[in-house]
Formats: C-alpha cells, sequence, structure tokens
C-alpha cells in the first residue's frame, strides 16, 4: 500500500498513440490524476471516462495533467479509444497485474469471456507535483468511484486554502 506523502511508484506505459508516458517526466502545475480503470470490457469505466472527457479542460485550467491506465492489450486499447467518446484523455495500456498490486490496486478474474482473465479494479490517484501521493481513492468493484465533480471541487479547496495531504500516519 502507498500512503500520501510517500513517492510514487515508477510508472511508464505505452500509449495508444503510439508514444511511452513516464510518471517522472510529468511536469503539471500542480498534480497528475491517473485513473486506472477495468477495461475496455467495462461499461461503468466507458460511462467514468467520458465524463472525465467532459471535464478536461477543467482539469486542465487547475494546472493538471490526466491520463487513462488499464491493463489491457495494445489491440483492446487501441479499440476502446476509437470506440469510446475520449479522445483528449491520454490512454495507457499493457499496465501489468504485478505494477497494479504496487499501487495498491484490487486485482480481479474474469467471469465470462468478455472479461479478460485478469484486470485491475479501479482506483484514482491525484500526484502532486513533487511526486508524492496526494490522494488516493481505490475501489474492490466497478461501483462507487468519486465523481469528478467532487474530484474537482476538491482540488479547488486543496489549491485555495493549502490543504495537506492526509492519511500518512
Amino acid at each position: 500500500m502507498i500512503k500520501p506523502q510517500e513517492k510514487a511508484p515508477v510508472l511508464n506505459v505505452q500509449l495508444v498513440n503510439d508514444t511511452t508516458w513516464s510518471l517522472q517526466d510529468q511536469k503539471p502545475e500542480n498534480f497528475t490524476l491517473i485513473v486506472f480503470f477495468r477495461g475496455k470490457h467495462c461499461p461503468v469505466c466507458k460511462m467514468q471516462l467520458e465524463e472525465l472527457q467532459t471535464k478536461i479542460n477543467d482539469f486542465t485550467e487547475r494546472g493538471v495533467n490526466v491520463i487513462a491506465i488499464s491493463t489491457n492489450t495494445e489491440a483492446l486499447a487501441k479499440a476502446t479509444y476509437q470506440e469510446w467518446n475520449i479522445s483528449n484523455i491520454p490512454l495507457g495500456y499493457g499496465f501489468s497485474i504485478e505494477e497494479a498490486r504496487k499501487w495498491g490496486l484490487f486485482i480481479s478474474k474474469g467471469i465470462n469471456e468478455k472479461e479478460p482473465d485478469h484486470f485491475s479494479e479501479p482506483g484514482l490517484f491525484l500526484i502532486h507535483k513533487d511526486g508524492t501521493v496526494y490522494w488516493e481513492s481505490i475501489q474492490s468493484m466497478p461501483f462507487g468511484r468519486p465523481q469528478f465533480k467532487d474530484v474537482l471541487n476538491g482540488i479547488d479547496y486543496i489549491l485555495k486554502q493549502g490543504y495537506p495531504a492526509r492519511g500518512e500516519a
């Protein structure tokens, strides 16, 4: 488990635009938002990321870089990018189960032919510009994810009040 105020693990993923994204290379004004999602098979993920697409400018205005990452294969990720309305969200794929465990994500076994054999459950991480974990929300089910309007309101409060990361003790 990664605690707030600890350095985030090294994170490098391939993107659907055939480039590599590295957390350590990010230079956000304030934060990097990492949204780990279950994969193409998940209709709740589709709704979540399409909602994120409608708010991407709101995050950018607050100095927040955004990425969505799954354990999907390249083919599944590229199909996801084509079929879902998420054109402004960098989409990473091939995130290994071992790496997902390092981030504290729950791992599920597929229960039908639409699901991969194993995949990570959802997680949202707000990484401070200094590379430390600021906020994390991890689910063991596809349900009950934070709403992006609430995340944006939280970021507004953090930036206005200078509110520190919590949960480190």
